[in-house]
């Protein structure tokens, strides 16, 4: 059977590529999504994936880049939706948030299709979405530092928590943030449908960062592998999972110096950074509250008073 996406149409054992258009750009252009199909020899499940919801997180991106080019629909079961770069207008002018009406697209899930510039692109990729079986939502860290990481964002009393759960593990980063999200997430509307979703959290780049978009790479196939798009085993590998996220801010203005790594074990009263002058005269010393794993850091080392530092993950455990 013919499956379409937008302009995007392919027959069993066939690959295709094509727009989704979501609207007008103010000079009345219309605004086409890059989309593909890749419809299997055979039949089997539906995998949904898409990148830059948000504009300026473009790993995912990048992983689809790879990925697309090596998908053989003669050896596939089932079929595999794509939506390459879901913020359009953000994209363009390499930000976060659509500039045409200032939203973050990633907190307007499900969508209205007679809304805003972000809620209509919203609401069509949520149709796309909602015809899968199971869902990839493709991000990073924006620019700053973090691990490699899949976000479970639907709650753990959800009825999908833990198929959610199986899902993350099978993309197998290492690293799972087992957090409720909030409102208007595809991590957290999709699974309201149905459709076990997570949201890869791949590192965090200016532009894109090879390492991140190799294991991105390589937890798609997991997935291709563990649910039978692609034939050979794909065991479960034990996850590190941190069900908590603690984020620390500067107390004075001035340059940061960063006392430990991505990854790295913390214990409470240990020095996460410190605040000094142009100078090096220290200002202040921040330690952690909790038990935990610094998970994530600022990139740039100037900070205002209370301005984002650095996130530990805590409630650690493995599953």
């Amino acid at each position: 059977m013919t499956t379409t996406l937008g302009t995007a149409s392919a027959g069993p054992g066939e690959i295709d590529t094509g727009r989704l258009e979501v609207g007008e750009t103010r000079d009345g252009s219309p605004v086409g999504l890059p989309v593909a199909v890749v419809n299997g020899s055979d039949s089997g499940k539906t995998l949904y994936m898409q990148a830059a919801s948000d504009g300026d997180e473009l790993n995912g991106v990048g992983v689809i880049q790879r990925v697309v080019p090596q998908l053989d629909p003669a050896e596939i079961s089932g079929t595999i939706l794509i939506v390459g770069i879901v913020n359009y207008h953000a994209f363009q002018v390499a930000e976060h948030r659509n500039p045409i009406d200032d939203t973050k697209m990633n907190r307007a899930y499900p969508g209205n299709e007679s809304g805003t510039s972000t809620e209509r692109i919203a609401a069509a990729t949520f149709d796309a979405a909602t015809r899968a079986d199971l869902i990839l939502d493709l991000h990073q860290g924006s620019t700053s530092r973090m691990l490699d990481e899949v976000r479970v964002r639907c709650g753990k009393r959800h009825r999908l928590h833990d198929q959610c759960l199986e899902l993350a593990k099978a993309f197998g980063c290492g690293y799972v943030l087992d957090q409720k999200g909030p409102d208007g997430q595809l991590a957290r509307a999709a699974p309201d449908d149905g459709i076990p979703t997570v949201d890869p959290e791949l590192g965090g780049a200016v532009g894109w960062d090879e390492t991140s978009i190799r294991t991105g790479v390589e937890g798609v196939w997991n997935v291709l592998r563990y649910y039978n798009f692609l034939e050979g085993d794909q065991p479960l590998e034990t996850q590190t999972r941190a069900r908590g996220f603690e984020q620390y801010g500067a107390p004075e203005g001035g340059l940061v110096t960063l006392r430990k790594e991505l990854g790295d074990r913390v214990q409470p009263g240990e020095p996460l950074f410190e605040v000094t002058t142009p100078f090096g005269e220290r200002k202040a010393e921040v330690t952690a509250d909790s038990d935990g794993i610094f998970w994530r850091a600022r990139r740039l080392p100037q900070v205002a008073t209370g301005e984002y530092v650095c996130s530990v993950g805590t409630d650690v455990g493995e599953y």
